[in-house]
């Protein structure tokens, strides 16, 4: 009971410090901490994930900060591609999956690694928080568009569906939240700031990983006693992000879950292997 309170806690709140996709955390604890095969550790990360960004959307919901035109497109989209990624890795074996899990949480890793020391000042912008101010506000258009407005252009879309597709296939098969593209893209796209970027992201990340769940408790592959203690211990993170980001979050705490998530993974993958 305890320890899944605690691993949920830690979920919920890398999800609310991290701008670059904290969610990734989930899976490799879960297989470490707990043992469990690597398809239920990604069902109730899914789970733990879409609970947890559902909160964070919630607090946020009534922020200008969110971006609901772009959200809608990549995450329905999202959604309906993550229940296909499960049946892909319902196809491979438990080792390749992990095996790629590890290569993207690597390659995520790295990511935060170079935002943190590229752009310091972008490291505090987080989920926890990420629609408490209206300093960086700026009126969202579309990178392909000439307009001032956000113009739903055959380019802008096409940017938004296939970045929902890519997140949609890596959700369901890894068990991810897709945060690490999201926030780039809309950052890209829609020529945003990245506090609405990261405040967009949790509504979509809400969407995506929920359809990604669900495919996972449509095959009853989910021990419902451990997620009800993971996903609470999540709620508390994520609630404990909120309390604490004005004072922690930054680039050396990015710098710190960066490692730390190379760290996991590779112990996590050495001892499957072994």
């Amino acid at each position: 009971m305890i320890l899944g309170l605690i691993i949920g806690a830690i979920i919920g709140l890398v999800l609310g410090l991290t701008g670059a996709g904290g969610s990734v955390f989930a899976v490799p604890m879960l297989i470490l901490l707990l043992g469990l095969p690597i398809n239920q550790a990604a069902g109730i990360a899914l789970g733990v994930v879409s609970l947890s960004a559902l909160f964070g959307t919630i607090s946020n919901w009534q922020s200008k900060y969110i971006l609901w035109i772009p959200a809608l497109l990549l995450g329905l989209c999202g959604a309906v591609l993550a229940p296909i990624g499960r049946q892909l890795g319902a196809q491979l074996s438990a080792n390749i999956v992990l095996f790629g899990f590890s290569l993207l949480a690597v390659s995520i890793a790295i990511l935060m690694w170079r935002q943190a020391a590229r752009s310091p000042e972008q490291s505090s912008v987080v989920r926890a928080n990420a629609g408490l101010s209206d300093q960086d506000y700026i009126e969202p258009i579309c990178r392909f568009n000439n307009s001032s407005r956000f113009n739903l252009s055959a380019s802008c879309i096409a940017a938004l569906l296939a970045s929902g597709i890519v997140v949609g296939i890596l959700s369901g098969l890894f068990g991810v939240g897709g945060g690490f593209l999201i926030v780039p893209t809309l950052v890209f796209v829609a020529q945003v700031s990245m506090r609405q970027a990261v405040a967009t992201s949790l509504l979509i990340i809400t969407l995506i990983s929920g359809a990604g769940f669900l495919s996972f408790a449509q095959n009853n592959m989910l021990d419902w006693h451990l997620l009800s203690q993971v996903g609470a211990g999540g709620l508390l993170g994520m609630l404990g992000g909120r309390l604490m980001a004005n004072k922690i979050a930054g680039a050396p705490l990015e710098k710190i879950f960066a490692v730390s998530l190379v760290a996991v993974t590779l112990t996590t993958l050495a001892r499957q292997l072994s």
